[in-house]
């Protein structure tokens, strides 16, 4: 049996790849409604409603108390592994959009690191070298826009949960 039949045949993968992709498909639709313009980003990003990776684990949780039961080791594992991504997408990776921001806000537009970068109408192409205290190293600064959408605000981790338990009960 190939590698492929077996992964595509594996009722708890496809559950859990159903869900994801649902998930990235309905984000794409509502930045498209959002912001008019088509961001195929979205279809891969982290982060925004709902959240891809709470619908796969939970829907890997549900397609596996359904073929193993909740009292099996697998679906104890699944859980673990469920609360620690949900933990994540919540906490933690939230927490790195919220700093970017912060760090966006600061390197763009306070005065002190426009004056590093140079001239306004040049700043993307300007390398601005700092050398350290004793003379010896220097590192380069290139403006470049962080990340802010890492993480999941708890309805948006809530959304992808429900559309994973959703979508683990109706695949057969």
């Amino acid at each position: 049996m190939g590698v492929m039949r077996i992964v595509t045949s594996n009722f708890i993968i496809n559950t859990a790849f159903v869900a994801w992709f649902s998930a990235q498909i309905i984000k794409l639709i509502l930045t498209l409604l959002l912001t008019r313009r088509m961001q195929w980003e979205r279809m891969l990003g982290a982060g925004g409603m709902p959240s891809s990776h709470s619908a796969l684990v939970c829907s890997m949780v549900v397609a596996t108390a359904r073929k193993a039961g909740i009292s099996s080791p697998v679906f104890g594992v699944a859980f673990c592994i469920a609360a620690i991504v949900i933990y994540d997408a919540m906490g933690i990776r939230r927490a790195a959009g919220e700093q970017a921001k912060v760090l966006n806000k600061m390197i763009f537009e306070f005065p002190f690191f426009k004056k590093m970068r140079g001239d306004e109408q040049e700043q993307e192409a300007q390398e601005q070298t700092l050398a350290e205290t004793d003379g010896e190293q220097s590192i380069t600064l290139i403006p470049k826009e962080l990340k802010e959408l890492l993480g999941h605000t708890p309805f948006e981790v809530l959304g992808g949960c429900l559309m994973g338990i959703l979508i683990a009960f109706l695949c057969r």
